[in-house]
């Protein structure tokens, strides 16, 4: 059974990678976009003829991936509940802490809107600008966490 799985698991790799590879090939040595259908500022500027397919080809690959996650998560959670529901249920600490976390950096998030010359599109508005507070703040204080526990770990293992 596992071998098969890493077959299907490899082909699947090695499938997605290959389109990655085309799309990458396409956006690199696809030609620039005609002036009149720029979306860019100053037409001056390089603009990929296949920007949206390697846009859309990332969007499809973090679905995968957060698809893949999540799946797999719910499925050793319902594995951990049928042997140990206690672990189970510890084992939800981190997502409550995420989402905590989340809440917390939401609500520190600014809503003033942005002085952005020659903007006028619609996302400079409160929630936009609470979300991405939201993410910034929340990468940072992972990214410090992480750092913390590299040193900490780090230190224990040499006292050890």
């Amino acid at each position: 059974m596992k071998i098969r799985i890493q077959k299907v698991s490899g082909t699947v790799l090695y499938v997605m990678l290959a389109i990655t590879l085309v799309i990458l090939g396409m956006f690199y040595f696809g030609g620039e976009t005609p002036l009149d259908q720029r979306v860019v500022a100053d037409t001056s500027m390089s603009e990929p003829a296949h920007t949206d397919t390697l846009i859309y080809w990332t969007y499809v690959l973090l679905g995968i991936a957060v698809v893949a996650t999540l799946a797999a998560a719910i499925f050793q959670f319902v594995a951990n509940m049928i042997d140990s529901p206690k672990t189970a249920l510890r084992s939800l600490l981190g997502l409550i802490l995420l989402v905590v976390l989340l809440v917390v950096t939401y609500s520190a998030g600014s809503d003033q809107p942005l002085v952005i010359p020659g903007y006028s599109g619609t996302e400079n508005v409160p929630f936009w600008l609470k979300l991405t507070d939201m993410f910034l703040y929340s990468i940072y204080i992972m990214m410090g966490i992480l750092v913390l526990l590299i040193l900490g770990f780090g230190i224990t293992k040499k006292f050890k």
